[in-house]
């Protein structure tokens, strides 16, 4: 091959190498916040709890090839194998919520926040804490607690004569991914404070190291 036909080929790449460069800062901009202590303890106890859960996804795509040979394959559909599906699907889902706000990957749209400096993120943040997150989790959990405790102490079971049992295992999950992101928000907040006003102390963590604010 030619040089003159290498170097378009190259400038070709290098743009689209920059293309999907920013692209990757667009859609996973990450607000780079402070560890602290407490935060950092919060933040791998809710990460090991995710990526655990993320091993349940696999249960569902196998309880979906079992259900799809046993209908189409011997004429055998399954009430109990379609429950099974939306129950571990659904857990796996609640479970993630936490990991996704530890890790700062839950998707934002708001494209000047990216485009503040690093405090006037934390302000944002800060507020948008206190008055949205925290108070709408707290009601729900509230609320979701008494809601998995009335369907254990009822017995609940599905509606569907094949259905599962236990009900009210699922509608526990529900109310324990609540509580997990009380606590994936009470570790950003304390990452934030830190930020904004150095309490609790920050301890020294690379992915902040020469940030400007």
């Amino acid at each position: 091959m030619k040089a003159s036909d290498q170097e378009p080929s190259d400038g070709l790449g290098r743009k689209t190498a920059e293309a999907e460069r920013i692209a990757e800062e667009m859609l996973h901009h990450h607000t780079a916040l402070p560890q602290t202590r407490l935060s950092k303890g919060l933040d791998s106890v809710l990460t090991a709890i995710g990526k655990a859960a993320s091993w349940l996804w696999l249960v569902v795509v196998a309880v979906i090839i079992w259900a799809v040979v046993g209908r189409y394959a011997f004429g055998q559909g399954s009430v109990t194998l379609e429950e099974w599906q939306w129950h571990i699907a659904g857990a796996a889902w609640l479970l993630g919520l936490s990991y996704t706000l530890t890790t700062d990957d839950h998707v934002r749209v708001d494209v000047i926040h990216e485009r503040l400096s690093l405090k006037a993120q934390g302000r944002i943040e800060l507020l948008g804490i206190l008055l949205l997150l925290l108070p709408f989790l707290a009601i729900s959990l509230y609320e979701l607690a008494p809601y998995a405790m009335s369907s254990y102490l009822q017995g609940e079971t599905s509606q569907s004569p094949a259905g599962l049992s236990h009900r009210w295992i699922l509608k526990a999950v529900v109310a324990l991914s609540f509580a997990l992101l009380i606590l994936a928000t009470v570790s950003r907040l304390l990452r934030v404070t830190a930020l904004l006003f150095g309490f609790p102390k920050p301890i020294a963590d690379d992915t902040t190291k020469g940030e400007a604010s």
